[in-house]
C-alpha cells in the first residue's frame, strides 16, 4: 500500500509514470502511437514526472530510425535495441527493467491499448487503492480466432490459479514499479502477459480489474503464426498452472516482492 504526507488528500498527489512498451516493426505508426503517450502525458493534472521506454525487438523495417528521431525532441523517451528479434516477452522485460518511477504502466507500440484508458486508473492508483491494476476489454476489436483462444486460455489460467479475473491475458497493466521490476519473466512470446498476471497472483497481490477501450491493430505483425502461438500458448498456460500447483504443495518456493527483501 502506498503512504502520503500526513495531512495532505492522496487525490492531489501527482503519480510519476513510465510507460514501457515492446515494438517489432512497427515503421507505420510508432511515431503517431508514442506521440499520442507523449501528450497525455505531458498534459495530465495528475501525472508529475514520466518517462516512455520502447524497446526495439530487432525491427527489420524503420522502427529505429523512426524512434531515434523522436527521442531526439523527446528526452523522456528511452529506446532500448536489440540486435536480433528475441521475442515480444524478452522486450516486455527489457523495456520494463530500464523503467525508473513509482507506476509502471505497460502498453503495445501497435495502438491497441489507448493511453486514455490510464484515466479510469490514476485516481484508484491516487486512493493507494491496490498494487496492479490490469485492463479488461469491453470488447475486444481481434478477429474472432483470436478471441476465441483469448477467451478459452483466460478460462482454463483462471481455473488454474484460482482466480476470476475477466481479463486473464489482457497487455494494459499499471503496476508499483518496484514490484513489476522484480517480477522474474520467462515468457519468449507474447504470452508474456498471461505470465505477468499469474505471477503477480502468485506473491499474494489481487488484481484490480478496470474496463478499457481496445483498438483494431495498427500495422505492424504479429510474432508468430496463429496456430504455432495457440500451441505456445496453451503449453505455456499448463506450465504455469503446473507451476503454480506445486507452489500450493511447497514443492517450489515463492519468490519474495519487493518489499520482503531485506
Amino acid at each position: 500500500m502506498l503512504t502520503f504526507p500526513r495531512g495532505l488528500p492522496t487525490s492531489t498527489r501527482t503519480v510519476d509514470v513510465s510507460v514501457a512498451a515492446p515494438a517489432y516493426n512497427e515503421a507505420d505508426t510508432i511515431a503517431a502511437v508514442v506521440t499520442e503517450w507523449r501528450e497525455y502525458l505531458e498534459r495530465h493534472p495528475s501525472v508529475g514526472e514520466w518517462e516512455i521506454v520502447v524497446c526495439d525487438d530487432g525491427s527489420v523495417d524503420a522502427t529505429s530510425a523512426v524512434l531515434a528521431g523522436l527521442s531526439y525532441d523527446c528526452p523522456q523517451l528511452v529506446v532500448v535495441t536489440f540486435e536480433h528479434n528475441r521475442g515480444a516477452g524478452a522486450a516486455i522485460a527489457a523495456a520494463i527493467a530500464r523503467t525508473r518511477f513509482d507506476w509502471v504502466v505497460l502498453l503495445d507500440s501497435d495502438g491497441q491499448f489507448p493511453i486514455a484508458n490510464l484515466d479510469r486508473v490514476l485516481p484508484r492508483v491516487q486512493a493507494g487503492e491496490a498494487m496492479a491494476f490490469s485492463g479488461a476489454r469491453i470488447r475486444k476489436a481481434d478477429g474472432l480466432a483470436y478471441r476465441w483462444g483469448s477467451a478459452a486460455s483466460g478460462a482454463i489460467s483462471n481455473l488454474l490459479h484460482r482466480t476470476r479475473y475477466r481479463d486473464f491475458n489482457s497487455v494494459f497493466k499499471v503496476v508499483h514499479g518496484p514490484l513489476f521490476r522484480a517480477l522474474p519473466l520467462e515468457a519468449g512470446g507474447m504470452n508474456c502477459s498471461t505470465e505477468i498476471t499469474a505471477r503477480v497472483a502468485e506473491i499474494g497481490h489481487q488484481w484490480v480489474e478496470v474496463p478499457i477501450e481496445h483498438r483494431e491493430r495498427g500495422s505492424g505483425r504479429r510474432g508468430w503464426r496463429f496456430w504455432r502461438g495457440a500451441c505456445d500458448r496453451a503449453l505455456f498456460v499448463a506450465y504455469l498452472g503446473y507451476r503454480h500447483w506445486l507452489l500450493r504443495r511447497g514443492v517450489l518456493r515463492t519468490a519474495s516482492g519487493p518489499e520482503e527483501a531485506g
